[in-house]
């Protein structure tokens, strides 16, 4: 069972520097929603071809535009789409916190994306094992950096996101179940530097909670 990185829920919570007792609500936050809820994932990989407009995973005809992606992907010939999510079942356990206990729930929340990352870290790992000979690239999302919030749909057909996990993407590109995360992680023949890091490369930098407080998921 996957539990929720208690530093990384920490952060979420704009909490890095938390008292024992703060530290103490979040880890049993979590522990009661790892009991219930765990990641689901999927993904896939895609041979590229590189174009004058971006980077093309030829498989699903998708486009990857913009620097970003050029300078992530620049060395790789494969690259694989991941997609994680808890499910509605996190959505309606946070719905109904909200409504009777907002303290727990705000902890839930945090517990919620920690967990989701753990569930992306889990499908990193099976990924590196399955693809022995390749290295991975810091994996990257659509919304980080130049890479458009807009490929969403396009993901999503490629790994038929919503029969396989459930994931629906509105006509604002926004994912639901809430806790739900696609990326892009490239595979070369040689090691991989870190390339795009930080909030100055994030799409979310000016609504950001964890910036406003002081913080960043940048590691």
């Amino acid at each position: 069972m996957l539990l929720p990185d208690l530093e990384e829920a920490l952060r979420y919570l704009g909490a890095e520097n938390a008292p024992e007792d703060l530290r103490r609500q979040t880890m049993e936050a979590g522990a009661d929603l790892a009991a219930a809820v765990q990641p689901r994932y999927t993904y896939r990989a895609f041979s590229l071809s590189f174009e004058t407009e971006g980077i093309r995973l030829r498989e699903a005809d998708l486009l990857l535009p913009g620097r970003d992606a050029a300078l992530m992907l620049a060395q790789c010939s494969r690259a694989v789409l991941l997609a994680c999510t808890l499910g509605t079942q996190f959505d309606r356990r946070l719905l109904a916190l909200q409504a009777r206990n907002m303290a727990k729930a705000a902890l839930t929340d945090a517990c919620g994306s920690a967990l989701v990352e753990q569930g992306c870290g889990q499908a990193e790992r099976e990924i590196a094992a399955r693809f022995p000979e390749a290295f991975l690239t810091d994996r990257f999302s659509p919304g980080y950096g130049d890479l458009p919030l807009s490929l969403q749909p396009e993901i999503s057909r490629a790994l038929d996101l919503e029969r396989r996990l459930g994931i629906h993407v509105s006509e604002n590109f926004w994912m639901n179940p809430v806790k739900s995360v696609t990326a892009v992680i490239g595979l070369s023949d040689r090691p991989q530097m870190a390339r795009i890091r930080g909030c100055g490369h994030c799409a979310l930098r000016e609504t950001c909670t964890l910036r406003k407080g002081g913080h960043s998921c940048a590691k």
